[in-house]
């Protein structure tokens, strides 16, 4: 029998050892990017277009390479950064195994322009699916150029699974955070398809984090800063005011490294306890120094995730420094048994005798006399009713009150806070509220029991939706305009969308850098929750961007419908929930909500002969 095991050609296993380390583009933006940090490089430009799927440029100004190193570096585990396995376990550098541009080479077209500061000229070297299809010297600044261009172009199945280019953008940004984040002291540049969208300064951590997150971001930052011998914790923690729903502004970097922790992101979750309202999370930007010996960042293909030697000491230091910076800076209340200096006595009066005050005393006076002697003051005697009934005498006219200074007349009609008229409506079904969040209302058959909020939200989805396709949304015009401060990326995504808002209700008169101007908002929702329903509609596209068209619509009006619908909780009156019934049987589809739960049930008498 014949023997059926054999070794795999290069160039398949560059492939499969790609589909580990390159699952999209935003994983070849991290890994040339780490690259060009390793380089020594203080300025990198990334170019992006098409979300990454037709080219990706990283140029640096790093140390470069040989015309022998160029060629090399596309060779599977060939690494300038280990020489032994010792070495495993005291890194300094970020890319170390020797894959990632070998797997790039496999996937795509690779060209790599390099150069040396002592060498005359550069190396040109070009590579298509793994195979050297040109190397020639060229002219090239001092540093390092790599352009990977049509990704996935021999595996037409992964190219098929990547996202919509919105969703394939948001995560290139995302690494493009996490390696500028962690190096403030290089200048960062990024261009999508002939825009910019950062031009980051070489600075220092809290402005390189004002820079990417908008200059809001600065008033929210809370400084963190201890050092032990176990771990040194530096960065921002953001106030428990700004905490978010979402998982967004969340980042751990341990030896300038982005890492994912759910067990360092509970140490945070436990400092701010007390602090945050239910389903809140805090944002922070925490940067922990550790012995490279203590830890083991060769666990994972994408090296986010890191083993500690020592987690509970970890844990209980960073939760411990974060409680103390939030109680430092009156964040959070403490109790200070710390000497206050503003009690103490003043230097110049520590040798001075005390003196008795003089005090000035009428004995003469006495507050009840109508006349007091002495001095003059004011009377407190309550005036005579005479006095009283000489301003306001009632006429025979209920509705009329002749006063001494002109004739005042008042509304006979009582005025109510309702805001139905009771008098004009249509008998009552007999419908109540349930717990503040049912609407409970008799049926032939028996009760019909409606989850108030999921109702609101199919009545508003629909309508929504129906504004969106038909745009004749009617919009209440603002005496003052809003003034909204957003990120770059949450300014691209509510950019990308203003046209389906505008027909839902939004007036746009400006959009900048990082603000936003709006004129005008739909007429059923008021001024002060313009902002949350906007922030949680980009929230929403943030975790799923449909392609276009339609889908973007429903997805929209399903963001806007959740934000707006009446929360549980509200307390509805009669009139209102009967509202709610009948706009709720005018649906298309009354039975569910945009997210596909129940919205009602109906129990049958039958149901309860049954419980008797």
């Amino acid at each position: 029998m014949t023997d059926i095991i054999q070794l795999l050609p290069d160039h398949v296993a560059n492939q499969i050892a790609a589909g580990e380390v390159v699952q999209r583009p935003a994983s070849v933006v991290k890994e040339l990017l780490e690259n060009a940090i390793d380089a020594g490089a203080d300025s990198i430009q990334l170019v992006v277009k098409d979300a990454g799927k037709t080219l990706i440029q990283v140029t640096d100004n790093g140390v470069g390479m040989s015309e022998t190193d160029a060629r090399l570096c596309f060779e599977r585990h060939a690494t300038s950064k280990i020489k032994n396995a010792d070495d495993l376990f005291n890194l300094h550098t970020k890319g170390f195994r020797g894959e990632a541009l070998a797997s790039i080479a496999a996937i795509a077209h690779v060209t790599l322009k390099t150069k040396r500061e002592n060498d005359e000229v550069g190396t040109s070297l070009t590579i298509e699916g793994s195979e050297v299809t040109a190397q020639e010297p060229a002219v090239v600044a001092k540093g390092t150029t790599v352009s990977v261009k049509n990704l996935f172009y021999n595996i037409p199945a992964r190219r098929n699974f990547l996202k919509s280019n919105p969703v394939e953008t948001r995560h290139i940004i995302d690494e493009f955070h996490r390696v500028a984040l962690a190096h403030p002291q290089v200048a960062f540049s990024m261009t999508h398809n002939g825009s910019d969208v950062f031009q980051l300064q070489a600075s220092n951590i809290r402005q390189r984090i004002v820079g990417i997150f908008g200059t809001k971001t600065n008033e929210k930052l809370v400084p963190v800063e201890e050092e032990t011998d176990i771990v040194q914790v530096d960065g921002f923690v953001l106030k428990p005011e700004y905490a978010k729903k979402s998982r967004g502004e969340q980042f751990f970097f341990v030896n300038d490294r982005f890492i994912k922790s759910a067990y360092l992101n509970h140490a945070v979750q436990s400092a701010f306890e007390g602090l945050l309202k239910d389903g809140a999370h805090a944002g922070y930007f925490l940067f922990l120094k550790v012995p490279p010996k203590s830890i083991d960042i060769n666990i994972h293909p994408t090296k986010t995730e890191i083993k500690f030697d020592d987690e509970h000491s970890i844990y209980a230091m960073l939760k411990a420094t974060v409680k103390h910076s939030l109680g430092q800076f009156s964040v959070a209340p403490v109790l200070d048994f710390n000497k206050d200096t503003g009690f103490d006595t003043p230097y110049e009066y520590s040798k001075k005798q005390p003196k008795i005050p003089n005090v000035e005393v009428d004995r003469s006076f006495n507050p009840f006399r109508n006349e007091p002697s002495g001095r003059r003051t004011p009377s407190f005697s309550r005036p005579k009713q005479s006095s009283w009934e000489s301003l306001c005498v009632e006429t025979k006219d209920s509705g009329h009150f002749s006063t001494g200074i002109a004739q005042l007349e008042v509304e006979s009609e009582e005025v109510t806070g309702t805001l139905f008229n009771e008098t004009e409506k249509e008998p009552s079904r007999g419908t109540f509220q349930l717990q503040q969040k049912y609407i409970v209302s008799p049926i032939k058959s028996g009760l019909m029991v409606i989850h108030q909020h999921r109702a609101h939200q199919r009545i508003l989805y629909e309508e929504l939706l129906r504004n969106i396709t038909v745009q004749e949304a009617v919009s209440q015009q603002l005496l003052f305009p809003l003034q909204l401060s957003f990120s770059t990326p949450d300014r691209e995504i509510l950019a990308s969308i203003t046209e389906q808002l505008e027909h839902t209700g939004f007036v746009f008169s400006e959009m900048e850098q990082e603000q936003v101007e709006i004129s005008g908002i739909p007429v059923s929702i008021s001024e002060s929750k313009v902002e949350d329903i906007l922030k949680q509609v980009i929230a929403d596209i943030k975790e799923e961007v449909p392609d276009a068209g339609f889908s973007q619509n429903d997805l929209l009006a399903k963001s806007l419908a959740k934000s707006m619908a009446i929360k549980t909780g509200t307390v509805l009156q009669q009139a209102a929930q009967e509202h709610i019934i009948d706009q709720l049987f005018a649906c298309k589809e009354p039975n569910v909500c945009p997210a596909n739960r129940p919205v009602l049930l109906t129990m049958d008498s039958s149901d309860f002969d049954k419980k008797f």
